[in-house]
C-alpha cells in the first residue's frame, strides 16, 4: 500500500497513537496493540529542513510531548520524597501519543513553592554527587563530595533514559537547573556547591548562589566540566538522547552556557555518537537573541516575538521546541499547538501530571493540550514532513504548513472555530482530497476532493476549531 491509500483509509493507530502502515482492507483499522516505534537516532539537525531533525535513516522527526519536574529527581514532602514512578509516566505518554519528554535534574536539597505561588516544601534527591562526609551539611545529612559522584544518579538517569527509548520517547537530559538557586528562599544554603554542604573546599569566595552558573569561579566550572563529561560517559551510546544545559538560567549565565555546549559538542566528537545540544529561555530578562546567536543546535524560546500567541514561523536557523514552561509556566491550550506546529515549531508542554510538586493532579484543563500534541505527531508521521515549511500566505487564516511530496502537493491548515477558510493551490496539481480534522481528538472526516490550480474556499464541518488536511488524490495517478 502506498501513502495515499494509508492516509485515504484512514489508518490511525490507537492507544499509542503514531501513524503506521496496515495491510489495506478498504476500512478504518484500528491497531490498539501495536508497538510503539523505536526511537531511532542519534538525531542530528535535518540536512533539508532544518526545522526538524533527522533521524539514523534520514527520516525527518517532529518532536512533541510533556514533562514533568520529579521524572529524575524525586520531589515530595517526606525526607526521603516519593519515589516518582517513571514506567507508570511512560504509559501516561504513550497513552497521548508522545514522542519526547524532558528529563529533569534538581540542584538544591530541599525548597519551598512560595516563590511559585503555593505553599508545598520538598525533599530532593538523588544528586549527581556522593554524600560522604566526613561532617553534617546544613540539612543535616553527610557533606557532599564534589570530586565523586553517586552511581544511584547516574544509573538512575540511564536506565530512565532506556526505558524512555524503547517507547519510541526521544529525552532531552537537563544538566543544570538554575531557577530554583534564583528565587526559591534561602536557595545557596540549599545548595551542594555551599561551603557548609560540602568536603571539597567549593564555594567560600562565591558572593552570591546564582554566580556558580557563571564563569567566575574556575574551579567551580572544573567540576561542571567533570559532571558534564561523566553525563556524556553515562548516555553516548543510546539514540534517544538530547541535552539541555539549564532550565531557565539568568542572563549573566550566557557565556557559561556557550562554553558547557562547546564543551559537550567538542567531547562527544570523541566518541562513537554525537547528540543534539539545547539552550532554553534565560529567566528573568533574557533575549531569544541569545538562545539564536548560541552554539546550541536547538532552543526553546521565551514569549518574545509571539511565540505564546502568534509564533513567528521557524526559519530553520534553529531547531525550535516551544515549551509551555517558558511562555505560561503552567499553562497552554489546544490551538497554541497547532499554531506551533503550523508554523514549523516542536510543541512541548509542562505538565503537573501528578500534581505532587505544583498544580492540580492530572489537571482536566491541559486535556485539550495533551491530546493535541499526540494528534499533530500522528498528522507529522503521516506527512511527507521533510518537505512542508509554513506557508501563512497560502490560508486565510495564516496557519498553514505546505510541501511536496512524490505524489504532489500537501497542505495542513488550522481553522478557528466557526471561520471559512481559502486556500491557495496554485502550486497543485490535479484533485486533492479534503479531510477535516478534529484538533483535539483526531477524529477525521471526509469531504471529497478539490480541484488545484488556484484559491478554493473551505467550510468545515465540525463544530468548534478544526484543521483542514489536503492530500493528493489517488485519482492522480
Amino acid at each position: 500500500m502506498d501513502r495515499r491509500q494509508f492516509l485515504h483509509t484512514g489508518l490511525w493507530t490507537a492507544g499509542t497513537a503514531f501513524a503506521t502502515r496496515l495491510p489495506f482492507t478498504g476500512r478504518v483499522q484500528a491497531a490498539e496493540n501495536a508497538a510503539p516505534a523505536s526511537a531511532n537516532g542519534p538525531l542530528r539537525t535535518h540536512p533539508e529542513n532544518r526545522r526538524y531533525f533527522a533521524d539514523a535513516t534520514g527520516r525527518a522527526v517532529y518532536l512533541t510531548g510533556s514533562h514533568t519536574w520529579p521524572n529524575v529527581v524525586d520531589h515530595g514532602p517526606s525526607d526521603p520524597p516519593p519515589k516518582f514512578d517513571f514506567n507508570t509516566y511512560l504509559d501516561f505518554l504513550a497513552r497521548y501519543g508522545h514522542n519526547f519528554t524532558r528529563l529533569w535534574t534538581w540542584e538544591l536539597t530541599s525548597w519551598d513553592t512560595k516563590c511559585a505561588g503555593e505553599s508545598k516544601r520538598h525533599t530532593a534527591q538523588p544528586h549527581p554527587f556522593a554524600r560522604t562526609g566526613p561532617g553534617e551539611a546544613q540539612d543535616g545529612k553527610p557533606k557532599f563530595d564534589l570530586g565523586k559522584f553517586d552511581p544511584a544518579y547516574f544509573d538512575r538517569l540511564r536506565s530512565r533514559v532506556e526505558a524512555a527509548g524503547r517507547r519510541g520517547i526521544y529525552a532531552s537530559v537537563m544538566l543544570f537547573e538554575g531557577w530554583g538557586i534564583q528565587f526559591v528562599a534561602d536557595a545557596w544554603k540549599r545548595h551542594p556547591f555551599h561551603p557548609d554542604n560540602n568536603v571539597s573546599g567549593i564555594g567560600s569566595d562565591v558572593a552570591q548562589g546564582v554566580d556558580i552558573h557563571t564563569l567566575k569561579h574556575p574551579r567551580i566550572t572544573a567540576v561542571h566540566e567533570t559532571y558534564a563529561r561523566k553525563v556524556v560517559d553515562t548516555l553516548n551510546d543510546l539514540d534517544n538522547v538530547l541535552y539541555e544545559i539549564s532550565n531557565e538560567n539568568h542572563p549573566p549565565s550566557t557565556q557559561w552556557q556557550y562554553h558547557i555546549i562547546r564543551l559537550l559538542k567538542d567531547y562527544e566528537r570523541t566518541k562513537a555518537k554525537q547528540h543534539p545540544v539545547g539552550m532554553t529561555f534565560q529567566y528573568k530578562g533574557g533575549s531569544n537573541k541569545t538562545l539564536f546567536d548560541s552554539p546550541a543546535d536547538w532552543i526553546s524560546p521565551n514569549p518574545e516575538g509571539g511565540y505564546r500567541d502568534d509564533p513567528p514561523a521557524a526559519d530553520g536557523r534553529k531547531v525550535i521546541l516551544n515549551d509551555t514552561d517558558h511562555l505560561w509556566g503552567l499553562g497552554g491550550n489546544a490551538p497554541w499547538v497547532w499554531k506551533s506546529f503550523l508554523r514549523g515549531l516542536n510543541p512541548i508542554f509542562m505538565d503537573p501530571y501528578d500534581g505532587l510538586v505544583l498544580g492540580a493532579k492530572l489537571d482536566p484543563k491541559y486535556e485539550p493540550v495533551r491530546k493535541a500534541l499526540g494528534v499533530t505527531l500522528r498528522v507529522a508521521r503521516a506527512s511527507n514532513l521533510a518537505a512542508m515549511t509554513p506557508r501563512s500566505e497560502l490560508a486565510s487564516t495564516r496557519y498553514c504548513l505546505a510541501g511536496q511530496s512524490k505524489q504532489g502537493m500537501e497542505y495542513v491548515v488550522y481553522v478557528p472555530r466557526g471561520v471559512e477558510v481559502s486556500v491557495d493551490l496554485a502550486d497543485a496539481k490535479g484533485k486533492l482530497a479534503v479531510e477535516w480534522l478534529d484538533p483535539v481528538n483526531g477524529k477525521r472526516t471526509s469531504r471529497g476532493q478539490a480541484d488545484a490550480g488556484g484559491k478554493r474556499t473551505f467550510a468545515s464541518p465540525i463544530p468548534g476549531d478544526a484543521v483542514l488536511w489536503l492530500q493528493p488524490s489517488r485519482g492522480n495517478d
